[in-house]
């Protein structure tokens, strides 16, 4: 039996069958589902519009925002790392990019990044923008762009950056889901580790969360988003790699700094 939130992510998008399609799997294997895994919860919330915490109240029962006791510099270190790997999960739904568009900044190039990524997203049909991120990151055969550690470290996926990048993990006591297919080297999954020490959500010192950041995001992701960025085939993906590269530029100056 379907659990409530995963019968309205169904109901949102207008099928078991219209819902696989737009993750990228098979409907066999959404219609096994009596909950969205947690590995899932991502890009069902950025398909559906259902929110992670309707989804899966048991892993998300905080809201969006976050608590208050966190500091208010890591709270928006997360929002941004959970935007990005939102994005980078799935293409957007229409809900989606109808907040994207509320978007304001400042000056700064993470604000003025805010400023394109809502003028690209005011003026985004839905449906270009999967097309878009289909062409993009998965195609017939492979995507424009591979967001993986692996191929952007060795040009070959699955090799020895994701071994290690396993290790680290379970190191930290952070498991990989039995069903998930998606390797953990994902840029998706990696900003949604980051968005977790930064919430709190996985304990990790500042020295941890620095480590881990030098040695499996800093090497690479910045180069993927400046080349999401420049990417034929991109027109709203344009304005998320702008946010990402400034945003990892942020990140890289912050961690140099702590040391």
């Amino acid at each position: 039996m379907r659990d409530d939130g995963l019968e309205r992510a169904i109901n949102a998008v207008g099928g078991v069958a219209e819902l696989a399609r737009k993750i990228g799997i098979s409907q066999p294997s959404v219609s096994n589902w009596n909950k969205v895994p947690a590995q899932r919860v991502i890009a069902v919330e950025a398909v559906t519009g259902v929110s992670r915490n309707h989804l899966r109240p048991d892993l998300y029962s905080e809201p969006l925002l976050l608590e208050e006791a966190i500091d208010p510099v890591d709270a928006a270190r997360a929002q941004e790392y959970l935007l990005l790997a939102t994005l980078l999960s799935a293409a957007p739904s229409r809900r989606l990019l109808d907040q994207l568009s509320a978007l304001t900044g400042d000056t700064t190039p993470l604000g003025r990044a805010h400023v394109e990524l809502a003028e690209a997203a005011a003026g985004a049909v839905a449906a270009k923008i999967e097309r878009e991120y289909f062409d993009l990151f998965v195609g017939l055969g492979r995507g424009e762009i591979l967001p993986y550690a692996s191929y952007y470290l060795t040009g070959f996926l699955n090799e020895r950056p994701l071994s290690r990048l396993r290790a680290d993990l379970a190191a930290l006591g952070i498991e990989r889901v039995a069903i998930n297919s998606e390797p953990e080297d994902h840029a998706a999954i990696l900003c949604e580790i980051m968005a977790g020490f930064a919430a709190g959500r996985f304990a990790a010192s500042s020295d941890t969360q620095r480590a881990f950041f030098e040695k499996h995001l800093a090497p690479w992701m910045g180069r993927l988003f400046a080349d999401i960025e420049r990417a034929g085939g991109a027109t709203f993906y344009r304005a998320v790699g702008a946010l990402g590269r400034a945003f990892m530029e942020i990140e890289t100056e912050a961690f140099t700094f702590a040391n």
